[in-house]
């Protein structure tokens, strides 16, 4: 048998977890906490200014051209929706696996994974440049004679796979929810408060009934949202796939997608967990640095997918004989005017997340939360080579053309951190961040740090 590391330090009881996760919940917060909001808020306002500008003065106050029609709006949708693999994935596919380590961070990365694809799902809608039109999109039956949506187009297919991702991510999230709901509501000592946690845990009373059917419900949503993780960015991936362009007609995209969204959502968890142990120390105890260190593992196991993605693109650009791939990758992306992206994106995907072969790497918390950074830098850079080397120089050289960033670009791609951040740093403050019911059964057994047999 091998001795575990315990997954929660500390030596607690279950009446301390209780406490400990509840507290963040009950009492007021922390400077650090309350600063962090301030900041997030504010950059959130400046975000709903850049985009209330942009609707009502017109697209081309961003950097959309001709020849360039994607450009920041696309590349950061595909961005975040790629940020909300890791909470299903870690949520549904280790629960699936049985992997005990996913106890204490699989609310906070399911949360992260609702989140990023609301803030994902605000720029498809503005590139439309008529977000005011955008129930076009919805294929209902309607009064206007046979106007219904082009169901051969990717972006309708994104359509349908994005709402179905966000409603299942938001049901899988909700339902894992409600026995600590209850938990918080038995605490209440406010009357108002005792109301609402008590209409949002649905009755729940902790029977061996209640617990029966919560985990039926749980073991079937994770079922069904497995697939959705490797759907969601293979569809995603489609809206450049199917597409007749050199550097983008390929069938390596939907793994490809799949493996970078995995990637740069697990970079996204890494950077939140930092965060949230340092704003509350208390939670240093249940996201332990086993924790965080088998996170980066899967980050380096699916940096180097990405970089074998990259790779085999060049060779296949090669071994087509197709001159138009051939001068995509060699001449656009490699050493072209815009290469500068394509080698920050090698660097911060491929070259970085190699030193977590080191094991003090692996368990450093600045270090750690430096990669994660790069990595979603690169993750971004990533879908801004893809979107934008390919179209800058198409079949006619005449129309050539640069993408130039704007200042609302800009404003577009950091305002929508901002949203991020304050949903996420709402919602630790109203539902506990680390799952109390999940957490209890894998304690140490007798508080003395003999671990199960099994464990």
């Amino acid at each position: 048998m091998i001795k575990r590391n315990p997954l929660i330090l500390g030596n607690k009881s279950l009446e301390d977890i209780t406490n400990d996760i509840c507290a963040l919940i009950e009492e007021v917060p922390g400077q650090k906490f309350l600063g962090l909001l301030l900041s997030a808020k504010t950059l959130m306002l400046f975000y709903l200014a850049v985009m209330g500008t942009i609707v009502a003065k017109g697209m081309g106050l961003m950097g959309v051209n001709s020849p360039v029609g994607w450009g920041t709006d696309i590349i950061t949708f595909v961005f975040w929706i790629g940020i909300g693999h890791a909470g299903t994935l870690i949520s549904a596919i280790l629960f699936l696996f049985r992997q005990k380590w996913r106890t204490s961070i699989a609310r906070t990365a399911e949360a992260m994974t609702v989140f990023a694809v609301m803030t994902a799902g605000l720029f498809p809608v503005l590139h439309t440049g008529r977000p005011w039109l955008a129930y076009w999109l919805l294929p209902y039956p309607n009064q206007r004679g046979p106007l219904w949506v082009n169901f051969r187009s990717p972006l309708l297919w994104d359509v349908f796979a994005v709402s179905t991702y966000a409603t299942v991510s938001i049901v899988f999230w909700y339902v894992g929810l409600v026995p600590d709901l209850a938990t918080v509501r038995d605490r209440a000592k406010n009357k108002v408060r005792k109301a609402i946690y008590g209409a949002l845990s649905l009755g729940w009373r902790g029977t061996a009934r209640n617990w029966n059917h919560y985990e039926m419900v749980y073991m079937l949503l994770a079922g069904l949202s497995t697939p959705l993780v490797l759907s969601v960015h293979s569809i995603v991936s489609f809206d450049f796939a199917v597409a007749n362009l050199p550097g983008w007609h390929t069938t390596i995209f939907p793994p490809y997608f799949v493996a970078g969204a995995i990637f740069s959502g697990f970079g996204m968890v890494v950077t939140l967990m930092c965060i949230l142990r340092e704003v509350v120390p208390v939670f240093k105890d249940y996201i332990t640095m086993d924790h965080m260190e088998n996170m980066n593992k899967i980050i380096m196991a699916t940096g180097m997918m990405v970089g074998y993605a990259y790779a085999s693109e060049f060779f296949i650009a090669w071994y087509s004989g197709s001159i138009y791939e051939q001068y995509v990758f060699f001449n656009s992306r490699a050493t072209g005017p815009l290469a500068w992206s394509y080698w920050t994106m090698i660097v911060c995907n491929v070259v970085i997340p190699q030193v977590f072969w080191f094991k003090k790497v692996r368990r450093s918390i600045p270090l750690m939360f430096v990669v994660s950074i790069f990595v979603n830098i690169g993750m971004w850079f990533e879908r801004f080579v893809i979107t934008v080397t390919s179209l800058t120089q198409d079949f006619l050289p005449a129309s050539w053309g640069d993408f130039v960033f704007t200042f609302f670009d800009l404003g577009a791609i950091f305002g929508s951190f901002g949203m991020f951040f304050t949903l996420f740093l709402l919602y630790t403050r109203v539902f506990p961040a680390v799952s109390i019911a999940e957490v209890k059964p894998v304690l140490p057994v007798g508080r003395d740090g003999g671990q199960h047999g099994h464990h």
